[in-house]
């Protein structure tokens, strides 16, 4: 266990936190592509840890999220990406609560 959660529900965790990265963040827009459904899996453990290690407010996720797009994934800074990127990390600390139950 990490940080005295159960490994399997924490992989549940991170399967759900893959889910909004793909759904909701989704920069470079492959969500539906199969082939692509492991796109964003390099992003989920860090998101994980800074969410529930670190107590990431959505805030601190949405620059992250933003960083990550902007710096390394090479798209051009946007409103758009900026919302989406909020979204998604708004959307993360509702789950810290449904997380931590298990």
């Amino acid at each position: 266990m990490t940080n005295g959660r159960n490994k399997y529900q924490s992989r549940e965790n991170r399967s759900r936190v893959r889910h909004v990265l793909m759904t909701e963040w989704d920069p470079i827009g492959v969500n539906g592509i199969p082939e692509a459904a492991d796109e964003y899996d390099s992003y989920v453990g860090t998101v994980y840890v800074m969410l529930m290690d670190h107590r990431a407010s959505a805030k601190t996720l949405a620059a992250y999220l933003f960083d990550t797009a902007t710096n390394y994934i090479g798209l051009s800074a946007s409103k758009e990406l900026a919302g989406r990127c909020q979204t998604a990390a708004t959307t993360l600390v509702r789950l810290r609560p449904e997380f931590e139950t298990h």
